[in-house]
């Protein structure tokens, strides 16, 4: 061979040699394989979630039980009212033109039945003077009976027209503030099969409640009197506070999805809480101190070559709860049973097991993740281990 040759090949073995010498002094962490976490004690408060509208505790709606077209209005949307205060006037010309003839009828009717009385009185007098017959007597005294239940319906139908004419002048039944109304000047109000709404009244903006639905899965950690916290969307950074005062035994059913009602009693002192605002809740089921905590990731990561250990002969002992976690020793996953108890949305308390704070526990693959999105070799470029 040429001297150039054996350059080029003694060029080449240099090379290959630094190369595996580099390897050699270079192997990777095998700890860098996998994203691990701290177990850390601390608090955990136990949580479920709900969304509700905002209400009024006490909402009153006003109707009307005649029909008409309103002629006067006198409140409008926000107005607070005292009750009997006057809100609207209906049209009162029809009414009262029936009481009117109302009122002339029984008159007509009280002077034929004083006709009558006198007729009967003279008939009975002819009668013991043997001058009419009885028969003669008796029409007499049927005809003036006929008459005085003539009064009496007529004198009926006067006061019914007189109380729709009443009604056509609607007022507050109680103090509070016009949330809502559904009419307005000139517009015809139709009452003759149902009572239609016009105001809607409430008495206390105060104090305020949240219609929360509850999944049924969730539905027995509530109890009465339990904390609540809520935020709305008006006031993102700012938490509410309630108590739950009622769970409502009606199950409601959307696409197989069922839910209850739970009442949450609000205070609502400066009026930041406005009815119809749809309130994100939290239920707080409960709350632990000093609790030795691991992130939920941990509780579903499993390595790929993992294979469980197969069973030893002998009786089958049940292992409620028992979930398998990983810790990095010595650079290598470490399969440990745990139980686990309560849990928020980043981690859960761990009830027993052998764990201890300061262990490192696996929450996934850091080569996976680097993959995914990560820059550079596994372990580096926002991939952290903890």
């Amino acid at each position: 061979m040429s001297r150039r040759t054996w350059i080029i090949l003694a060029v080449v073995a240099v090379a290959v040699g630094g190369w595996l010498a580099w390897r050699a002094t270079h192997r990777p962490d095998p700890a860098a394989a996998f994203t691990t976490a701290t177990v850390v004690r601390g608090d955990l408060s136990e949580a479920i979630t709900a969304n509700g509208v905002i209400n009024p505790v006490r909402v009153v709606s006003v109707g009307t039980q005649v029909s008409g077209t309103v002629s006067k209005l006198y409140v409008d949307f926000n107005s607070k009212v005292t009750a009997g205060q006057l809100l609207l006037e209906l049209d009162p010309s029809v009414y009262a033109a029936r009481l009117a003839a109302s009122d002339a009828a029984l008159a007509n009717i009280r002077s034929s039945l004083l006709l009558q009385q006198a007729n009967a009185r003279r008939s009975a007098e002819l009668f013991h003077q043997n001058y009419i017959s009885r028969q003669d007597y008796e029409t007499a005294q049927q005809v003036a009976t006929s008459a005085a239940a003539q009064v009496e319906a007529a004198a009926a139908q006067v006061k019914q027209d007189r109380t729709n004419l009443g009604y056509t002048v609607i007022r507050s039944p109680v103090s509070g503030v016009v949330i809502s109304r559904l009419v307005d000047l000139g517009q015809t109000v139709a009452a003759s099969f149902s009572t239609p709404v016009l105001f809607t009244i409430a008495r206390d903006l105060t104090a305020m409640q949240i219609e929360a639905a509850v999944a049924e899965a969730d539905v027995a950690k509530v109890r009465l009197g339990q904390a609540v916290s809520f935020t709305v969307d008006a006031y993102g950074n700012r938490d509410f506070e309630g108590r739950v005062r009622q769970v409502r035994l009606n199950p409601t059913t959307q696409q197989n999805v069922v839910t209850y009602t739970v009442i949450v009693e609000v205070a609502n002192p400066d009026g930041a809480l406005l009815p119809g605002m749809t309130a994100n809740a939290s239920f707080l089921v409960s709350d632990h101190k000093d609790a030795l905590l691991i992130p939920n990731a941990a509780l579903s990561y499993k390595p790929a070559d993992y294979k469980p250990a197969k069973r030893k002969p002998g009786p089958i002992v049940a292992d409620t709860g028992g979930l398998t976690v990983f810790v990095l020793r010595d650079g290598r996953p470490q399969p440990i049973r745990i139980h686990v108890g309560a849990s928020d949305a980043n981690n859960s308390l761990v009830v027993s097991g052998p764990l201890k704070a300061g262990d490192a526990i696996i929450t996934g693959d850091a080569t996976k993740e680097q993959k995914a999105g990560g820059f550079g070799p596994p372990g580096t470029g926002g991939n952290k281990k903890g």
